[in-house]
């Protein structure tokens, strides 16, 4: 029998399993998979389109119509293609806001905060510094040290074969990683909130971009996003991202789905595949893919489109913003860093040098952002190990690869204690 997952949606995985042993269910299943292969209407004569509609309807009775996976679930590949099987059948270019395969997010679970390791032995400070505080969680907690030493481990070992290292190792062991591991440890490693560039470029780091997002050359975003769709588990997790980070102009939070917590965990379930985002600067909190519309010709506004998801999306602005503020969405409206739907064009005019309220151009996608006034906070540049940010600035719009490899190495040693 096909086991329930949250919400009362069937299992994809068992309602296949329960569809293949049931008589009246299981011709129709094979029909349907003939339909979506290479060459099924061929398999199924003249008729094959009736077959085919045939089969979908008798299908929609079924648990299958209503299935779902779960991220990171085991053989989530092959619960992933039953879904889109039938999702394909039903609607020829579904559009993917509408549908995804994920179980939907509890509202709220995202926002409840680990409390300070530090918090005792630090009480004297008059700041916190979440961003630390974060990896300090992360090495007590027996999962997140594991699989966080297993990503970095695996995102900066050379590879004979692969060069620096090993891309698809590393993403690998990353999508592994934000998978399994419960987001009050993910969501503070990556969205804890920086007021100077060393936090943030610490932050930047995150995920070990010199192998997992970086490359010598910018690919074109349209190619990359075929790749992606080509594929059932990031056309998966782009379908969630674009569902759960729709933004709005009418809701306060600037949301479709008034759900912070869900877009970042869409957001998270990028890291890893063809089209993942990271912080593209150490003096914003803008974030976005690796790649570049210039050699779009005709579809560069389908391209624009689709970086817009990223660069320009209020939705995904305010949930990192509301993370960093420790706000919810129905209070993050009344926070002074949230971007209301309002203020959005007024925004997109202002220029700012704080963390976190920067808007990017297509300027600061090509060269990393520097603050344009020295002050207190920005020196600890010159107090910190980390290297000056004039020698991320050998080569147009990627950090020096000795560097990055440099500064991993640190960060590696330091998951050990």
């Amino acid at each position: 029998v096909p086991q329930l997952v949250l919400g009362g949606r069937w299992d994809c995985l068992t309602a296949g399993d329960s569809c293949s042993s049931d008589e009246a269910c299981s011709p129709r299943l094979r029909t349907l998979r003939q339909c979506v292969a290479g060459g099924g209407s061929v398999k199924l004569g003249p008729g094959a389109r009736n077959h085919c509609e045939n089969a979908v309807n008798a299908l929609l009775a079924s648990p299958l119509h209503r299935c779902q996976c779960k991220r990171g679930m085991k053989k989530e590949k092959n619960c992933l293609s039953i879904y889109w099987s039938l999702k394909q059948s039903v609607l020829h270019g579904l559009s993917l806001v509408e549908s995804y395969p994920y179980e939907p997010v509890e509202r709220g679970s995202d926002y409840v905060r680990l409390a300070s390791i530090a918090a005792e032995s630090e009480a004297g400070m008059s700041a916190v510094n979440r961003c630390l505080d974060a990896a300090k969680a992360c090495n007590v907690d027996d999962t997140c040290q594991k699989l966080r030493t297993e990503y970095v481990s695996a995102c900066i070992a050379p590879s004979a074969r692969a060069g620096p290292c090993n891309r698809a190792r590393c993403s690998k062991a990353l999508r592994k990683f934000f998978d399994r591991v419960p987001p009050d440890f993910t969501h503070e490693l990556l969205f804890c909130p920086c007021s100077d560039t060393a936090c943030a470029e610490r932050r930047r780091q995150t995920i070990v971009p010199a192998c997992s997002f970086e490359e010598r050359d910018k690919p074109n975003c349209l190619a990359q996003l075929r790749v992606c769709e080509a594929d059932y588990v990031c056309k998966s997790r782009w379908a969630q991202f674009q569902h759960d980070c729709q933004p709005s102009q009418l809701t306060a939070s600037g949301c479709q789905q008034d759900n912070y917590g869900a877009c970042l965990i869409a957001y998270t379930g990028l890291i890893g595949s063809t089209i993942t985002p990271n912080y593209l600067d150490n003096s914003t909190s803008n974030v976005g893919p690796w790649c570049s519309c210039a050699a779009s010709g005709n579809h560069r506004e389908q391209c624009n489109l689709f970086l817009d998801h990223f660069h320009d999306n209020i939705c995904l602005k305010n949930a990192i913003l509301a993370f960093g503020n420790d706000t919810d969405p129905k209070s993050a409206a009344a926070s002074p860093n949230t971007i209301t739907p309002n203020q959005r064009l007024a925004t997109s005019k202002t220029t700012t040098t704080t963390i976190g309220m920067g808007v990017e151009t297509q300027q600061n996608v090509l060269h990393p952002q520097m603050p344009t006034q020295m002050n207190d906070r920005d020196r600890l540049w010159s107090d910190s190990t980390l290297p000056s940010p004039d020698l991320y600035d050998n080569s147009p719009g990627r950090p020096d690869s000795a560097v990055s490899v440099w500064f991993l190495s640190l960060l590696l040693l330091a998951l050990q204690f």
